[in-house]
């Protein structure tokens, strides 16, 4: 039977002859047909993707030297652009919707030789955080299917935690691929605004939106991070590499790190006591190692939700206003001959709830009379908060915390309460605001069964010391 541990094991085997790419993608489409109900796939490239692994394993035989991503098999969030192919953002107004031309970050994998097996599951325009608002219905935890798997990248973290796929992509604006990674026990990066170009992602929040990966090993994504990263002539706010590339440190072991920790989070009302004890331990443990971590003052924790959600709906009210039925989307079959009432009609069958919320809120806070009291409050916000990461970065190598709050809830536990939906978000949507790398590695499990992460955070363009953190203390804790 094929299994799957590392991309770097994998290929060895390709090379060794005991298996093919072929083999894998068979293997991944026998366990998405066998994984249905989880409803993480709302297509899959079944032909499209055994002709591919056929080619690569013609092109293995002839001698051809392997790409870096020779046969591995990944599925894309149903928000990235992938020429020929539909993208809906799991929307009714982009219903059947095909992509002319593909994303960068999906483009320089199909360079190296990536298999791209299909579109996952997602809350519609990646507005969420349970998959619960998607048009193809819930995504299920595949460790209990009563439980929500996070969100708005829930397809793509479950997708990689059943094993139907190697790796996947999705898309983070507050935390919407760490929040799933740490509900379904897997590692989800969120790199460094700009890292990762955002060309071809279809737009909710643009100076908060990054591409992010989902994987069960820090190698792995590593690897996705370093292919994907670099300038774009497409994305003006893409970023130079540099010379980063993240190996396997012998020496990371005897490497003592400087950590800080917001008191205002461990001690936050909203975290659940066991996830609080544990990550105390943690810290217990890494000081009795010869780390230092410590505990500081954080006094703006309890701004960043609202900020985040005026400033993205804002965002997301602008971004969104081009999906009217005549520009884009779905158009109403009702007779209808003012215009007006065409758009109307047009947004309000096109749109679930929850965006429709978030777009009415984000037309809102900028509105004349409104504009000051909100979006430019929430901007200076922002500003405070930029200045005060940049101090603590100039101290320490990387800030932990919490992913979530809880483990993952129960599907329609908080549908009725959008506020407490939103202020779960409490621990990520920090790292979107100031554009610093964040990600969450599976270190715990809780007494209810699921499993918990610890959220890690460098400063900008760090995502080495991030990387190199995270896979000591997966090592660690293993």
């Amino acid at each position: 039977m094929f299994i799957f541990r590392d991309i770097h094991h994998y290929q060895h085997e390709l090379t060794a002859n005991n298996t093919t790419c072929v083999d894998a993608v068979q293997y991944y489409l026998q366990q998405i047909d066998t994984h249905k109900k989880l409803n993480a796939f709302t297509e899959v490239f079944a032909a499209e993707a055994l002709e591919q692994a056929a080619m690569l394993d013609e092109k293995r035989k002839a001698g051809q030297p392997l790409k870096k991503l020779h046969g591995v098999v990944i599925a894309i969030k149903d928000v990235l652009c992938y020429k020929g192919h539909t993208v809906t953002a799991s929307s009714n107004m982009l219903k059947g919707f095909t992509s002319l031309y593909t994303a960068t970050a999906v483009q320089r994998l199909l360079d190296e030789d990536a298999i791209i097996i299909g579109n996952c599951n997602c809350d519609e325009f990646a507005m969420g955080s349970s998959n619960e608002n998607s048009a193809y219905g819930n995504v299920l935890n595949a460790l209990d299917n009563t439980m929500v798997p996070g969100g708005s990248s829930g397809g793509s973290a479950v997708a990689v935690q059943a094993g139907l796929c190697m790796a996947s992509l999705g898309s983070d604006t507050g935390g919407s691929v760490r929040q799933p990674a740490d509900f379904c026990g897997i590692i989800g990066l969120k790199p460094t605004y700009g890292r990762i170009s955002r060309y071809g992602l279809i737009a909710y929040a643009s100076s908060f939106d990054q591409v992010g990966i989902f994987g069960n090993n820090v190698a792995d994504i590593a690897l996705l991070l370093e292919i994907m990263s670099g300038e774009d002539a497409y994305d003006s706010t893409a970023l130079a590499v540099g010379n980063w590339q993240w190996t396997i440190d012998n020496e990371q072991s005897e490497k003592k790190y400087k950590i800080a920790y917001f008191k205002e989070a461990l001690h936050h009302p909203s975290l659940d006591k066991e996830i609080k004890e544990k990550i105390l331990n943690l810290v217990a443990s890494l000081r009795s190692k010869g780390h230092t971590v410590t505990e500081i003052d954080f006094d703006l924790l309890d701004y960043v939700v609202p900020a985040y959600y005026v400033l993205t709906t804002a965002e997301a009210s602008s971004n969104l206003s081009r999906y009217d039925g005549i520009r884009y989307g779905h158009q109403t079959k009702d007779n209808i001959k003012d215009l007006t009432e065409f758009y109307k009609q047009n947004r309000t069958e096109g749109f679930g709830k929850e965006v429709q919320r978030r777009i009415m809120l984000g037309t809102f806070v900028l509105s004349s009379g409104y504009y000051d009291a909100y979006f430019s409050k929430a901007q200076q916000v922002r500003r405070l908060l930029i200045d005060q990461t940049d101090a603590i970065f100039a101290d320490y190598e990387a800030v932990i915390m919490p992913t979530s709050p809880t483990t993952a809830f129960e599907i329609g536990h908080k549908n009725s309460d959008p506020v407490a939906m939103y202020l779960a978000d409490i621990f990520t949507v920090f790292a979107n605001l100031t554009g610093i790398p964040g990600i969450s590695v599976p270190l715990f499990t809780h007494s209810n069964g699921m499993p918990f992460g610890l959220q890690i955070m460098t400063k900008k363009a760090d995502e080495l010391t991030l990387l190199q953190l995270a896979d000591y203390l997966v090592k660690q804790q293993s």
